[in-house]
């Protein structure tokens, strides 16, 4: 498995056959199975059009009215790590707020709120952890699907409007958040990721 410094075979440190620059490696992958509770680490994922498979697949809604419940309305929320088991999730959730609510599958595909796939490189946490914070940004968890260790002094902020291949999935950058860290890419070609897996921009 390529990591930072391999030369895929090239002879060329940091460069894959195809070209791509070697700017980092996937430390940590997170997939969140129910919107607005906590993300569960994986060991990998595949990556599909939509995002990670099996990401946002669920939401909490209200038991009578199917009214969607929120962690803005109720922080709470993210104190809860999804289990998989939509039974015992909603057990849990509904023992946590004290009022009847039920899991609600999404029909279109993961429920996400601006893009398929959410980075935010270790840089970016260490950097808002230390006060340095982007104008309009949380340093709060920033709930991102994929944890990125980037060499040197990169940061994922320029890669707007490049490509980037993230272990077999090729995905393109398309914006930075408004509210926290990182950027937002759509998926161009899907594939499996793994922890460890290089990330490369491509261009």
């Amino acid at each position: 498995m390529p990591r930072v410094g391999d030369d895929g075979g090239t002879g060329v440190a940091g460069q894959d056959v195809t070209g791509g620059d070697v700017v980092g490696v996937v430390e940590v992958i997170s997939v969140y199975p129910v919107k607005s509770l906590a993300g569960r680490a994986v060991a990998a994922v595949q990556v599909d059009d939509a995002g990670l498979r099996g990401d946002r697949a669920y939401a909490v809604v209200e038991a009578g009215s199917g009214e969607r419940v929120t962690v803005k309305t109720t922080p709470q929320l993210h104190e809860i790590v999804p289990t998989g088991d939509t039974e015992a999730d909603t057990i849990t959730v509904t023992e946590l707020l004290g009022r009847p609510v039920r899991l609600a599958p999404s029909a279109g595909g993961p429920q996400v709120d601006a893009a398929a796939v959410h980075l935010v490189s270790r840089g970016a946490i260490d950097r808002a952890a230390a006060g340095d914070v982007p104008e309009g940004c949380s340093a709060d968890d920033p709930r991102a699907n994929l944890l990125l260790h980037l060499t040197g002094s990169g940061d994922e902020r320029d890669w707007v409007g490049r490509r980037l291949q993230v272990g077999g999935a090729e995905l393109e950058v398309v914006r930075t958040p408004k509210h926290c860290l990182g950027v937002y890419a759509e998926v161009r070609s899907p594939g499996r990721v793994a922890a460890g897996d290089a990330v490369r921009l491509l261009g």
